[in-house]
């Protein structure tokens, strides 16, 4: 590893991997492309063929997919930053222009969830369609869009944890940080290299896109002995609401209900765990009933 570390440098000390000159955006004919929304787009081109092989595997009409697809990705975009927004008020009140400029990031995936899942019903109940159906191709979609998108917080330098001095430990220079990403806590175990200081935090855009992975593969694996419709949005839900949850407690910048201490997307994927469990629990129920009446 080096002595010295380049403020737009990151490090993973432990897994000597060292990452010089890595900026957030480049220039083309001047103008200015944030990787950030590059990694987005990709990421949901990519969920859109992911849900179209998926109806083709459940025999569904694709045109249906793309066409819903459109939908879901618009207000899906407009719901991950109205949450983003909502839960940090005190970022954009003094300056409201600032909520239309998603180059520096501010889109919440529960937010994106939240609005892909509304949409989802009432395009359904418009077109006069399954929602199950379409939602159990749509979550593969869904969760590699997620997969991918991650890596978008990683070339913005955000959705990291405390200190860490475990395998996984990443350094990213306080400099290349949103001032209001870094704790007083990531201040206090700042350190310097060279003439740079950095702060050594958990990875945990690096935990959730992993942890998403993990559940694609079980998602694919058990999608032919799935039992009724819904089932795999189920899945998604609770597998999806656990991890989050999860890797929640090792944030510093999460999302606070106002007035409280508690994390809004911690709570909401409790809460994602035990509504899949619960429903999947009485489907399956009434369907064994069903077959033994």
């Amino acid at each position: 590893m080096p002595d010295t570390m380049g403020v737009n440098d990151i490090a993973f000390p432990h897994l000597g991997i060292y990452l010089e000159n890595l900026p957030k955006s480049f220039s083309i004919f001047g103008f200015e492309i944030a990787f950030y929304g590059m990694i987005i787009g990709f990421g949901v081109i990519l969920g859109v063929l992911m849900a179209e092989q998926m109806a083709k595997a459940e025999e569904m009409d694709t045109d249906i997919i793309w066409d819903f697809g459109i939908y879901a990705v618009i207000f899906s975009i407009i719901g991950a930053r109205i949450y983003y927004v909502v839960f940090s008020w005190d970022l954009y009140k003094n300056n409201l222009l600032s909520i239309f400029n998603l180059r520096r990031g501010g889109l919440a995936i529960y937010g994106a969830v939240i609005a892909a899942f509304v949409t989802l019903f009432v395009y359904s109940r418009i077109k006069k369609l399954s929602p199950y159906q379409i939602g159990d191709c749509g979550v593969y979609g869904l969760i590699l869009g997620q997969i991918i998108g991650r890596w978008g917080n990683f070339f913005n330098r955000e959705v990291f944890g405390g200190y860490t001095d475990s395998l996984f430990a990443m350094r990213l220079p306080v400099d290349a940080v949103r001032p209001w990403d870094i704790t007083e806590s990531q201040l206090d175990g700042m350190a310097l290299m060279g003439d740079v200081n950095f702060i050594q935090v958990h990875p945990t855009f690096l935990y959730e896109s992993v942890w998403n992975l993990i559940i694609l593969v079980m998602m694919l694996l058990y999608h032919k002995r799935k039992k009724y419709h819904g089932q795999m949005y189920l899945f998604y839900l609770g597998g999806y609401g656990f991890g989050r949850f999860i890797i929640e407690g090792i944030r510093t910048d999460r999302l606070l209900i106002p007035g409280t201490q508690i994390a809004v997307s911690q709570l909401l994927g409790l809460v994602l765990f035990f509504f899949s469990i619960i429903m999947n629990t009485v489907i399956r129920v009434r369907l064994k009933g069903n077959k033994n009446s």
